[in-house]
């Protein structure tokens, strides 16, 4: 089975050797998402606004491939801190409508830029 690697100029570019996403038969792997402005780069301040930054371009990267938010089917959330838990959640909550997709939520030591929140998927086509 083949892939494609998918990409937007709608969500920021990788800051590391990875793509966006990729897809392959009906699946699409998303890479994680930070809150960073595609335009500029930079953090969006905060972690209500860093959730809302990821989960836009994770909207967009899944656009790029074909899909939708609503194709998601599963997710990982990555916190700096697990105190964050409920605002993120309200947050991710507010994207989805009816079933929402299968998630695991974690805490790290860090992540990429300083980010407070990163997201990832994986859609089904």
């Amino acid at each position: 089975m083949s892939s494609t690697v998918v990409a937007t100029k709608a969500a920021p570019a990788a800051i590391g050797p990875y793509s966006q996403a990729v897809k392959t038969g009906s699946l699409v792997f998303c890479s994680g998402q930070l809150g960073l402005d595609p335009a500029t780069g930079e953090l969006a301040d905060g972690v209500r606004a860093q959730a809302q930054r990821s989960m836009n371009n994770l909207k967009a990267v899944a656009e790029a491939a074909g899909g939708s938010l609503d194709s998601i089917v599963k997710t990982t959330i990555f916190l700096k801190d697990m105190a964050d838990f409920a605002v993120v959640n309200e947050v991710y909550g507010s994207f989805f409508s009816g079933d929402k997709p299968a998630r695991s939520t974690v805490a790290v030591a860090a992540l990429p830029k300083g980010g407070l929140v990163e997201i990832e998927a994986i859609l089904s086509l």
